[in-house]
């Protein structure tokens, strides 16, 4: 499983917990111990007057127990986050493809994992 991973488009995650939950289930975990959580990284405001904006961003970041769900991909399936992500900002692959794709925009996050 080491030649596989996470590119993760945090641009658009909506903070849903989906891949925690599903985490949570495929696994048995409790919930203090998740594969899997979504960190916030604001709010905070940047521009003034009229050109005043917000940003607030979340982000799925997988912990050390994220084992890919190897016992899903290895019946042809994709890892639980991945498959209940309702925004699909999670896309699992070879990790040479991902990081083609890693190239081509910024708010991304490629996970491999240890």
């Amino acid at each position: 499983m080491n030649q596989y991973g996470l590119l993760i488009d945090y641009e658009y995650c909506t903070n849903c917990h989906s891949c925690e939950v599903a985490c949570e289930e495929a696994h048995d975990f409790p919930p203090q111990a998740r594969g899997i959580r979504v960190f916030e990284d604001g709010p905070w405001q940047y521009g003034e007057g009229d050109d005043e904006k917000w940003n607030w961003n979340y982000i799925p970041v997988p912990s050390d127990r994220c084992d890919l769900c190897a016992e899903r991909v290895t019946k042809g399936q994709e890892p639980a986050c991945v498959h209940h992500c309702l925004a699909q900002v999670m896309k699992f692959g070879r990790i040479d493809d991902l990081v083609e794709d890693f190239k081509t925009k910024p708010r991304q996050v490629l996970w491999m994992p240890n």
